[in-house]
């Protein structure tokens, strides 16, 4: 057995703070968690924690705050060495960035240097889970998992399924989307920490055989999450209706073949019709939040109320979305919301990151929440992390004041540690 006191301030979150108001955490200022072979034993009072475990070892992070690891619900890793791509919209971005990208991942040891530095990367920002679309080739999910197993992260990724609008070398078939997808879930799903998802890329780059395939082998598999895209931009949601013209709406191209269910996940939904929206939030699927991105590459300003009825999640998109920093994408989440009317308060954004984004993927009972039994991923971050931060949270009257400057002004500089089952990642420091 190995334990650990992890000290400092804590934010301990028992709920939505949408529902339950800022109340819903637990805020103390000298607070410690301990780790037992890599779970949550206990939170509580620091004092309290280290009278009643005597010679436990200890990491006392001082005034630096200690939160949940953030959990980033919709990223593409491939996309990791083209992020911030000037100056597309999204089908020309797709063909003349991302395509050509994602093409080289034939090659496992390319597909294994970007895995690998796609972890350094966001675990470096302090984020422990992520759920990653792959590219159409088996070795991208290999790598990807290998990796992720390498550091003890719990992530979710799947191999991405187009067979059609896209390039010769990045198309499989529907069967082959089956026969692959099946073969890598057999293979990965439930291994450690690791969750397979079914994954295909959108409906305008698979077929309706494509979609019924992965919609037969979701109802094989129900315990399996599946992810796609929905209602981006405008454009693209014109070029679904012309693709599908049967189709009631955007929605029930998936629908209609099997892909709409409680364990569903859809990335952007910036321009639901109403029926998609109430279909949505009946069958409990989840949608994720991705604001770095919608605003970098045009498309619109996601409804924030929509988390009233329907399971948000908050993702970073990479590299669709231009950082892969969680912090950055709740400021970018604030500023969308503001620009629709809404100030979203900090309990609410620190909550999208971790346990919002943890219920969005089904993984509410394991990580998100600092609390007895969840697995120890934490981050720990530094509320005075750069002159400018620290002169704002030097005037903070409460903690949502004091962590507010971080949220809207912090980056990796602000990440002290990042815990991955209790264990510390982040180097350099």
């Amino acid at each position: 057995m190995t334990e650990r006191l992890i000290l400092g301030q804590l934010l301990a979150f028992e709920g939505d703070p949408r529902a339950l108001g800022p109340g819903a955490a637990r805020h103390d200022t000298f607070g410690a968690v301990l780790v037992r072979d890599g779970l949550i034993a206990r939170v509580g009072d620091a004092a309290s924690l280290r009278a009643d475990h005597p010679g436990v070892p200890v990491t006392d992070h001082g005034d630096d705050l200690i939160l949940p690891g953030f959990i980033d619900a919709h990223v593409h890793y491939p996309q990791t060495a083209m992020i911030a791509s000037w100056g597309k919209r999204l089908i020309d971005w797709l063909n003349t960035y991302t395509f050509p990208e994602e093409a080289r991942f034939h090659d496992p040891d390319y597909a294994t240097d970007i895995a690998g530095r796609y972890l350094d990367l966001v675990t470096s920002n302090g984020t422990t889970t992520v759920a990653s679309y792959c590219t159409i080739h088996p070795t991208s999910v290999d790598a990807f998992f290998a990796a992720a197993q390498a550091k003890r992260m719990r992530v979710l990724a799947g191999k991405t399924c187009m067979d059609r609008n896209a390039p010769d070398d990045l198309r499989d078939t529907a069967q082959s989307a089956y026969d692959d997808s099946r073969a890598l879930l057999r293979k990965w799903h439930g291994v450690d920490r690791l969750g397979y998802v079914i994954t295909p890329r959108f409906s305008p780059t698979s077929t309706p055989e494509q979609l019924s395939a992965l919609g037969a082998l979701w109802a094989e598999h129900p315990d399996c999450l599946m992810q796609t895209h929905l209602s981006e931009q405008l454009d693209e949601i014109a070029w679904v209706r012309d693709l599908y013209p049967n189709a009631r709406d955007y929605l029930d191209t998936y629908e209609a073949h099997g892909l709409l269910g409680s364990r569903g996940v859809y990335g952007h939904a910036i321009h639901l019709e109403p029926r998609e929206t109430t279909r949505l939030a009946e069958v409990g699927a989840a949608l994720v939040h991705c604001p770095t991105s919608n605003t970098f590459i045009g498309s619109g300003l996601f409804d924030m109320g929509l988390a009233n009825t329907i399971s948000v999640g908050l993702a970073t998109d990479t590299g669709g979305g231009s950082s892969f920093s969680m912090l950055r994408t709740m400021a970018a989440a604030y500023e969308v919301a503001q620009l629709r009317g809404h100030a979203v308060h900090p309990s609410e954004l620190i909550w999208r990151a971790t346990g919002g984004s943890a219920q969005a993927l089904h993984l509410e009972d394991k990580i998100g929440r600092l609390a007895p039994g969840f697995e120890a991923d934490l981050c720990i971050l530094n509320l005075a992390s750069t002159p400018a931060i620290s002169q704002r949270h030097a005037r903070a009257s409460d903690i949502w004041e004091a962590v507010f400057p971080t949220i809207m002004m912090g980056d990796d500089r602000a990440v002290t540690q990042t815990y991955v089952a209790g264990v510390p990642v982040k180097t350099g420091r």
